[in-house]
C-alpha cells in the first residue's frame, strides 16, 4: 500500500479510536496496575513487563515508518524524531525499569490494547515526521516549530517532575499508597497527566501535522477520564485529601 495512503487512513482510524476513547473511558475505568487493578480483567502480567510491552511498540513504529520516508535525512525531520525517540525512550525503558520489582500487575487485555493503538500512532507519526511533512531547514525557524518545540519541553518537564515526586513517595521495599505534594500536584491529583497532553500538544504544533494532532487528540481521550479517575480515589480513600485540587486543569476540572 502506498505510504501516503496508509497514513491518512491510521489518521483517520487514531481519531476514530479517540473520538469512542472518550466518553467510553469515563464510564470504564480500564487498570494499569495500582489503585485501578481489577481481577475482572483475565490474565495479568508483572506491570513493569507490561508496561514496556504496551509502550516500546510506539518508538519501534516510528523508526521503521520515519527511516522509510523521503525526507528522513531532513534536519527538522531529525529533530523532531529525535523529541519523539527521546520521549520513548524514557517513558518505555527507564520507566519499566523503575517499577521492576513493586508486585504490581496489569491484566494482559489493556497492555494488548494499548500495544495495539501504539502500533498505529507510532506508524503515522514516524510518516509524518519522515515522509509526508517536507520541512527543510527554514522550518526549524518557523514559529509554529519555535512555539511547539517550546511547549512540549515544557510539557515533558511537568510530566517527569510531577512522576519524580510520585516515585519518591516511597522508600525501598515500601508499598501502599501516600498524598504527593510538591510541583503541579499544588493544583491538580494528575500533573503528570497534564504534562503529557502539553507535551503532546507542543508535538502537534511543532509537526503542523494531522498525525500530530490525531496523537494530541488520543492524549486527551485516555488521560483525562483517568485523571478523573485517580481523584475521585484520592477523595474516596484519604480523608485529607486537599479539597482545592482539581483533577487535571487547575481551578476548572
Amino acid at each position: 500500500m502506498d505510504l501516503e495512503v496508509l497514513y491518512h487512513r491510521g489518521v483517520v482510524l487514531e481519531l476514530a479510536i479517540a473520538a469512542a476513547a472518550f466518553p467510553l473511558l469515563f464510564w470504564i475505568t480500564v487498570p494499569y496496575g495500582g489503585r485501578h487493578t481489577s481481577d475482572r480483567w483475565g490474565v495479568t502480567l508483572p506491570a513493569w513487563v507490561a508496561w514496556l510491552a504496551m509502550e516500546i511498540p510506539a518508538p519501534i513504529c516510528f523508526s521503521v515508518a520515519w527511516l522509510q520516508g523521503r525526507h528522513a535525512d531532513d534536519p527538522a525531520s531529525i529533530v523532531l524524531a529525535c523529541g519523539f525517540l527521546g520521549h520513548y525512550a524514557q517513558r518505555a525503558l527507564w520507566q519499566s525499569f523503575q517499577m521492576r520489582g513493586n508486585g504490581k500487575r496489569t491484566p494482559l487485555l489493556s497492555a494488548s490494547i494499548a500495544a495495539m493503538v501504539n502500533v498505529v500512532n507510532g506508524s503515522i507519526n514516524g510518516l509524518a515526521v519522515g515522509h509526508i511533512g517536507a520541512y527543510g531547514m527554514a522550518w526549524l525557524s518557523d514559529p509554529r516549530f519555535v512555539a511547539g518545540t517550546i511547549v512540549f519541553l515544557a510539557g515533558a518537564g511537568i510530566n517527569r517532575w510531577s512522576d519524580a515526586i510520585l516515585h519518591r513517595l516511597r522508600g525501598p521495599g515500601e508499598t501502599g499508597y501516600r498524598i504527593p505534594h510538591g510541583g503541579a500536584y499544588r493544583w491538580v491529583s494528575s500533573p503528570n497527566y497534564l504534562g503529557e497532553i502539553i507535551q503532546w500538544g507542543g508535538w502537534a504544533l511543532a509537526t503542523w501535522s494531522g498525525a500530530g494532532l490525531a496523537f494530541f487528540a488520543l492524549t486527551v481521550a485516555n488521560l483525562a477520564p483517568r485523571a478523573r479517575s485517580n481523584h475521585q480515589w484520592y477523595r474516596e480513600t484519604f480523608a485529607d485529601y486537599p479539597p482545592e485540587r482539581r483533577a487535571l486543569v487547575p481551578y476548572i476540572w
